[in-house]
């Protein structure tokens, strides 16, 4: 699985980028908030975090400019039913992470059917698939609380993304912490998927 590369940009378009990395061409798909952060110049040198989709007939490579992005787009593809890759990117191009978190939070259908590519219905599923079915929305809920993110609260959104329940990921996020409570994301992710994975 390819999650990240750098290299230099051979061409850019709002929707998708050519990417040099050691010779090898990569085409990545992209949203425009990707592209817009990143305001990739032909000749520059660029990292993105990646998702590879392999299908029968086509392998997709999608990038994005920060792990928050590439988060969503999974949550999005791998937890609501009839969300594909072009919806989830429709999603990231029209709505920054952090307020499609505070609409499915806040169960704001309206503003989320405003994103190109998006009716209301669809908008209602996503609302209700990650509240419902994965607990997504209470450890969002959590984090915009809290005065910044805590490290526990990104690891356990990293878990969910992942497919592990939301109480599973608590927990072994808890355990970890209880061993070492000053433990950064990377080590709690590491320690976390130990305890599930034991």
């Amino acid at each position: 699985m390819i999650v990240r590369l750098r290299g230099k940009v051979l061409e850019a378009l709002p929707n998708q980028l050519i990417l040099d990395v050691n010779g090898v061409g990569y085409q990545l798909h992209i949203p425009l908030s990707t592209y817009d952060k990143l305001n990739p110049i032909e000749g520059t040198q660029i990292e993105l975090h990646t998702h590879l989709q392999v299908r029968e007939t086509e392998h997709k490579l999608f990038g994005f400019s920060t792990p928050q992005e590439r988060e969503l787009f999974l949550l999005l593809i791998d937890r609501v039913s009839g969300i594909g890759p072009a919806i989830a990117v429709a999603v990231l191009s029209g709505m920054p992470v952090e307020n499609f978190k505070a609409a499915v939070v806040n169960g704001d259908v309206a503003a989320l059917s405003k994103i190109k590519g998006l009716g209301k219905k669809t908008a209602e599923r996503i609302v209700l698939e990650l509240k419902d079915k994965v607990g997504v929305a209470d450890a969002w809920k959590q984090a915009s609380e809290s005065a910044a993110p805590s490290a526990a609260n990104d690891t356990e959104l990293a878990l969910i993304g992942l497919g592990y329940k939301q109480t599973e990921a608590r927990k072994a996020v808890a355990s970890v912490m209880k061993a070492n409570n000053s433990a950064d994301s990377e080590d709690l992710l590491r320690g976390a998927l130990r305890v599930l994975n034991s």
